[in-house]
């Protein structure tokens, strides 16, 4: 192995294992309302059109502070930042144990999301301190891989928590926020210890390493935007932003609502959350091995449009089948595509963005496509399932998401960036 690609390894070898358990309690923390609804919309009295508002108002207190976010990481370093930002996650998504009605409910999603809003695009940004464009997708496809972990290891455990109603006079799904929130709190302190802020200021890399990843991100950089608010001009950063909602709004409105679609297929509570894992099981599989895909043939562009062009596929599929076979099977592959696009996608903005730009470009995208893909994929499907009695016409809706997604990736990868699009 060439000594520049051992370097890599060692830096991914000690940076990547604490930030996919970042992240796996990031979506732990995120999703587990979608488990705790089983339970706590009766107990509430929450309507669908109550629980999709309150499941997607996380993503609007997302879109507010993403770009401030960071522009502060960028200032103040990784380390301190990313400490805070887990501090106050697990704080407020222990709090949804105390609400009592929707508009208290509303309010502790949306605090959630204002604090959680940096992780994300903080830990995508903190990648190209560290790595080339060479190992970006398959980096990013590791580390999103908790996503799915969350589920696969999270659903049949939110599961059992929800089997603990009662005990201490609280219902399971209040034990399910705070057995799943507390811990990320004690994480943030890890983060103090184990994650430096870059390269530099690594004690576990002599001064050659550290020569070799300085070196190699300068001879990779390709980007023209290298400037905070000049990159939150360029076109390109809303056009990914588009890319990027249309594949969010199908895999929340569909991830969100998918424990209440297998219970009424007559599953119980308990055995909902191992039915769903499987599904993030393949996915898991596939997110790895499509990332690597894309960083062996240099290819971004197609590897985040197939994907999507599945899903597209799949929820038609869900939206016009009666057997309950059928549609888990689609709504699995909906799972599965949307999270083999990840790591490609994820290289794109580093194709012309870098620095103080990168840190505002990659913001912005994640706003429009998280946040405002995350609000309203739940939220329009709650609309719809109460305004027809069923899912069909909700799955419908979401497909035109993903359509977005493959169409304008393949316009971006031909026009936006000649050249550099589709090569890392």
């Amino acid at each position: 192995m060439p000594e520049k690609d051992q370097v890599f390894v060692k830096c991914a070898w000690r940076l990547i294992p604490l930030i996919m358990l970042l992240y796996f309690a990031n979506i732990t923390d995120r999703v587990n309302v979608s488990f705790a609804a089983l339970t706590m919309s009766k107990d509430l009295g929450f309507s669908d059109a109550v629980y999709g508002f309150g499941a997607g108002a996380f993503f609007l207190g997302y879109a507010l502070f993403q770009i401030p976010a960071n522009a502060i990481l960028e200032r103040v370093g990784a380390r301190r930042w990313i400490f805070t930002i887990l501090l106050g996650w697990g704080a407020l998504s222990a709090a949804n144990s105390l609400v009592t009605n929707a508009n208290q409910f509303y309010a502790v999603r949306i605090l959630l999301g204002l604090v959680e809003a940096g992780f994300f695009p903080g830990i995508v940004l903190y990648l190209t301190y560290w790595f080339t464009k060479a190992y970006r997708a398959r980096l990013v496809a590791l580390f999103m891989a908790a996503l799915p972990l969350a589920n696969i290891i999270g659903a049949p455990l939110s599961s059992t928590i929800l089997g603990l109603n009662g005990i201490m006079g609280l219902a399971g799904w209040q034990w399910l926020f705070l057995l799943e929130g507390a811990p990320t709190m004690l994480l943030a302190f890890l983060v103090l210890r184990f994650l430096p802020d870059r390269p530099q200021s690594a004690s576990w890399l002599n001064e050659d390493e550290k020569t070799i990843i300085t070196t190699s991100l300068a001879n990779d950089d390709t980007s023209e935007q290298k400037h905070f608010w000049p990159a939150l001009r360029d076109p390109r950063v809303y056009a990914l932003g588009v890319v990027y909602f249309g594949y969010s709004i199908s895999f929340y409105g569909v991830g969100l609502w998918l424990p209440q679609i297998v219970r009424g297929m007559g599953f119980s509570n308990l055995a909902t959350g191992f039915v769903i894992a499987p599904a993030y099981l393949v996915a898991l599989i596939a997110m790895i091995a499509w990332g690597r895909s894309s960083d062996a043939r240099g290819e971004r562009a197609w590897h985040v449009a197939l994907p999507a062009l599945m899903m597209v596929a799949s929820l038609l599929v869900a939206s016009l089948s009666h057997s309950n076979l059928v549609i888990y099977i689609a709504l699995s592959l909906v799972v599965v595509g949307s999270m083999a696009l990840q790591g490609p996608f994820w290289v794109l903005p580093s194709m012309f963005l870098s620095g103080s730009a990168a840190a505002g470009g990659i913001a912005l995208i994640n706003t429009m496509g998280t946040a405002a893909g995350g609000f309203a994929g739940p939220y329009v499907l709650g609309l719809l399932r109460e305004a027809t009695g069923g899912y069909s016409a909700g799955m419908m809706a979401l497909a035109l998401g993903p359509i977005l997604t493959a169409g304008i990736v393949l316009f971006l990868a031909r026009t936006l960036v000649p050249g550099n699009s589709t090569s890392p």
